[in-house]
């Protein structure tokens, strides 16, 4: 067929030259042509010798002389995670395990424990240190603190996630809280100003207060614990609660 078009066409004066012979079909090539591993291929015989999917501009691997598909290749060839049998990507390094005798893993992603291989990801999932805020592998920076480490982004306020200024923060059952935050768990913000109380305090209505925050709710005069009246869980001085309760 492929002579018979020459033909015709060079009657109708169009000159046709072979571009090579495929390495697939042995047949020369006149249209379009992929140049890969040395040879000439017409474009729907460049295929993954796996899959058989035509290759194109894709990137492929080639093994014995025959080419392969990324997927195929490390699927087929590429050393696999001792945890997640997947297969070992990016190569760049060659290393020796002992659980593949004279074998060599060629592996950027690769880690060795107890001469077993594994993949990047889950080498890190498993043995490297953990944050204490997200629990996920830590792999470079970290801030130790509370006997724990932490990812820089991770170690902040467990209430309301600001950062530490000056890496100055408060300790409560283990986790770095701020300062409104640490207070309000320990129960020592002040019900009058909601700020932490560190000095002097009045406790009343099981609440507590600064000193100077403790008033009476109708005419704002500063009351001594014992000498208050209780409505509506709010403090009124004896005159402000006769004169609006009785």
């Amino acid at each position: 067929m492929l002579g018979s078009l020459q033909s015709d066409l060079n009657k109708l004066g169009v000159q046709t030259v072979a571009k090579g012979v495929c390495g697939a079909c042995c047949k020369p090539i006149v249209g379009q042509v992929v140049t890969a591993m040395g040879r000439t291929w017409h474009p729907e015989h460049f295929v993954c010798t796996h899959c058989q999917e035509e290759i194109g501009s894709r990137n492929f691997f080639e093994r014995e002389g025959q080419p392969y598909c990324e997927t195929d290749y490390h699927n087929l060839f590429s050393p696999r995670c001792y945890y997640c049998n997947g297969p070992i990507l990016d190569v760049s390094d060659v290393h020796y395990c002992n659980q593949m005798s004279d074998h060599l893993l060629f592996c950027l992603g690769f880690h060795e424990k107890d001469g077993k291989a594994f993949c990047r990801k889950d080498y890190f999932d498993m043995f490297a240190p953990k944050c204490g805020g997200c629990a996920r592998a830590i792999l470079e920076n970290y801030i130790s603190a509370l006997n724990c480490l932490w990812h820089p982004e991770c170690f902040v306020c467990r209430e309301c996630f600001t950062p530490f200024v000056n890496g100055s923060f408060f300790e409560h059952d283990g986790q770095p809280y701020c300062e409104v935050h640490y207070h309000e768990r320990r129960g020592s913000l002040c019900s009058g100003c909601q700020k932490p109380i560190t000095g002097r305090c009045i406790t009343a209505m099981a609440k507590k207060f600064h000193p100077e925050h403790f008033v009476c709710a109708f005419c704002l005069k500063q009351l001594n614990k014992g000498t208050f009246k209780e409505q509506n869980d709010k403090p009124y001085c004896h005159g402000c609660f006769v004169k609006l309760f009785s």
